[in-house]
């Protein structure tokens, strides 16, 4: 005699599932923190890997050796972002003093206006030798925590650029290292979801570097008819946002309006708002589906979610894989989904 009904039997089933699948990934989700040296180049490499891949097969086409190839895209790689970074360095440069003094002159106006009593400027000024006195130590520890920060950022992106190598040249060796490791009867199966889950990752970062880049030059060249204070730099800012969808764009373009108000008062800072604003719509509306309808598709509902997820979970840098790694597991799934439907899961070959 059984106890519980068929139903019972089924949602207990799918509850043991559930929470294997749970324990699974948080065990995988803890590994990758302790390793987090190592799974972030490799991720890095693997996202560069497929922005970079369409140039990597061009110079293959024109008969170049693989390796020449590869070492040839990763100098164009270091070259580009080398710079940009100039760039944005001598823009920040440039005028950066005069950002600094727009916003102190914007902070003593509020002062002004809504401080209250002993909160004035001329009131911290006097209060900045004990301030400093008492936060000194803290302050030091935090320039040395700064300090190996940046070396650990260098290191991980020279031992991503050197995985982007490999990845590229080696990128035709890929299928068949899978099909060796995939169990008996499942290879085809394997390589396919392998395929898909790149391609989106691939069409992702094709698209939103376009779609960077395009929001990018429009802001810059609109905070510089409005003479904007640091537009080149401001303009870096967006393309660099834009890889974290919706939120990258919001504080990219909020810091924009917030100097163009240090800077160039109220009228101002609303052209700059209205600029932001629409180049957003123009994202939204016209280059998100010409740029990405071949890629996966996903409900901002489905973003927004991976984006707070992968923030809980890895802070800026969870927020920047979150959507590429989404758009992988959709790809699998519709690859799955795909199979299924065609009866083509099981490899009888």
């Amino acid at each position: 005699m059984q106890l519980l009904s068929e139903g019972v039997r089924r949602l207990a089933a799918w509850c043991v599932v559930i929470l294997l699948v749970a324990g699974v990934a948080w065990v995988g989700i803890r590994l990758c923190g302790q390793l987090r040296t190592a799974v972030v180049p490799v991720l890095l490499a693997l996202l560069g890997t497929a922005l970079l891949r369409p140039l990597y097969r061009r110079l293959v086409s024109m008969r170049v050796q693989r390796s020449l190839a590869a070492g040839l895209t990763c100098v164009a790689v270091v070259v580009v972002v080398g710079g940009a970074v100039y760039i944005v360095v001598a823009a920040l440069i440039d005028t950066g003093d005069q950002i600094l003094a727009s916003l102190k002159q914007a902070a003593r106006s509020l002062a002004e206006h809504f401080g209250a009593p002993g909160t004035s400027l001329d009131d911290l000024t006097s209060h900045s030798r004990e301030l400093l006195t008492k936060f000194g130590g803290a302050a030091a520890s935090n320039v040395i925590s700064g300090v190996s920060l940046v070396g650990e950022s260098i290191a991980v992106a020279v031992l991503a650029l050197l995985l982007v190598f490999f990845f590229l040249r080696d990128s035709h060796r890929a299928a068949g290292l899978l099909r060796s490791l995939s169990p008996h009867g499942t290879a085809d199966t394997v390589e396919a979801m392998a395929r898909r889950a790149f391609g989106a990752v691939e069409g992702f970062m094709r698209g939103t570097t376009l779609i960077a880049l395009i929001d990018a030059l429009c802001i810059t060249v609109g905070l510089l008819i409005l003479r904007v204070p640091g537009a080149v730099g401001l303009g870096a800012l967006v393309f660099v946002g834009a890889y974290i969808p919706y939120l990258g764009a919001f504080i990219s373009g909020a810091v924009a309006v917030l100097v163009a108000l240090a800077d160039r008062g109220l009228v101002i800072a609303l052209w700059a708002l209205g600029v932001v604003l629409a180049v957003q719509v123009l994202e939204g509306h016209v280059l998100q589906p010409m740029i990405q309808s071949r890629t996966v598709q996903m409900h901002p509902a489905v973003v927004l979610l991976a984006i707070t997820a992968g923030a809980s979970v890895a802070g800026i840098l969870g927020m920047l894989f979150s959507v590429p790694l989404t758009a992988a597991a959709f790809g699998v799934i519709s690859e799955l989904r795909r199979r299924y439907a065609s009866g083509l899961v099981v490899d009888d070959s």
